[in-house]
């Protein structure tokens, strides 16, 4: 049975990387994961090798957990790493406080301590700011701070810029998560492995996104410091994040890091939001109004150009504080191709004008 086309596979959107597809090479291992029969629950053949398949990204002695979504990545890494009584510090416009709808509350029963960045990075300065009240038995004591990245904002931190912060989140005794959602695009922005912005420069408990990269579904908590982490196996399952049929999460993660896909993908994706902030920069009328390190691209625009261009390339509006000028971000994904990024870039101009 051959099911129907319900939508029209022609039109693409730089609305969010997850409106892309997957990948025929992800397609391709979820056939060959699915002959047969597995273990269930993670206790299968293709989850097995997932450490020694991220090794040589991570090093020896890292754990590899696969989940259904970023949020329970997240969500599982922050519960792994605190107590009852833990706060995470954060930036402001970090996913966890403003996009998981309280998960990291609600489920993961924490007291997030959000801080104001400017393009979502934070700094030791920033962090001191919450980083106080340890032994405040009336305040939530800050026991992690998470950091995404690449940032909500589309920055990128440098692995010096993560190092200060581990350093000083260390030196509190706190831990520290990474939000890697879009880990593979700061990868490719950086261009250094990417172990260099990561465990070599203290970051305890990463999540390791896929799904916005090319993944149908999942994304894995990879745990850089196994001695900071405690029940990790147990909160996968409490918090509904152990698919039955994990297999299926653990081969797409293999079909990324073969051949390093992960990071072709991202590199692509980066390489379309260069060549669209490129060609607006000089379009009268257009703002950018973020750095342009990953894949995102946020500008400021007049409000007839998107009520001309949104109904034929949907994006979406991050700020409409000005609701003549408001604020777009515009999402590059790992399947554009230059000439549908040259079509948006006509079509503002063409608005513009």
């Amino acid at each position: 049975m051959t099911i129907a086309v319900r939508h029209d596979p022609s039109r693409i959107s730089f609305a969010s990387d997850n409106y892309a597809g997957a990948h025929p090479e992800v397609l391709a291992a979820l056939a060959t994961a699915n002959g047969g029969h597995q273990s269930a629950y993670g206790a299968d053949a293709y989850t097995a090798a997932l450490p020694a398949l991220f090794a040589p990204l991570f090093g020896e002695g890292i754990e590899v957990y696969p989940v259904w979504n970023g949020t329970g990545a997240n969500v599982v890494g922050l519960m792994s790493l605190t107590d009852r009584w833990s706060g995470v510090i954060c930036s402001d416009v970090a996913h966890i406080n403003t996009d998981e709808c309280a998960a990291p509350e609600r489920v993961g029963g924490l007291k997030l301590m959000p801080v104001p960045t400017e393009h979502g990075k934070l700094t030791p300065e920033l962090v001191a700011r919450e980083a106080r009240g340890f032994e405040d038995e009336h305040r939530a004591s800050p026991t992690v701070l998470s950091l995404t990245q690449s940032t909500e904002l589309g920055a990128v931190y440098t692995p010096d810029e993560v190092k200060a912060l581990a350093d000083y989140a260390h030196g509190l005794g706190m831990s520290v998560q990474m939000d890697g959602a879009r880990i593979a695009n700061a990868a490719a922005a950086l261009d250094v492995p990417v172990r260099a912005f990561t465990r070599d420069v203290g970051v305890d408990v990463l999540s390791f996104g896929g799904t916005k990269n090319g993944m149908v579904f999942g994304e894995a908590i990879v745990v850089l410091n196994p001695e900071r982490v405690r029940g990790i196996l147990y909160l996968r399952k409490l918090a509904t994040q152990l698919s039955s049929k994990t297999r299926f999460v653990s081969a797409q993660l293999e079909a990324m890091l073969a051949d390093d896909l992960w990071l072709r993908s991202a590199a692509h994706a980066n390489a379309m939001a260069q060549r669209l902030a490129a060609g607006v920069a000089g379009i009268d009328g257009v703002e950018i109004t973020a750095p342009v390190d990953a894949n995102a691209v946020f500008v400021r625009l007049p409000r007839a150009v998107v009520d001309a261009v949104q109904p034929r390339f949907p994006f979406y509006l991050w700020d409409e504080s000005d609701a003549a000028r408001p604020v777009a971000r515009w999402m590059c994904s790992f399947d554009l191709t230059e000439d549908d990024v040259d079509a948006f870039v006509e079509a503002v101009a063409d608005a513009a004008r």
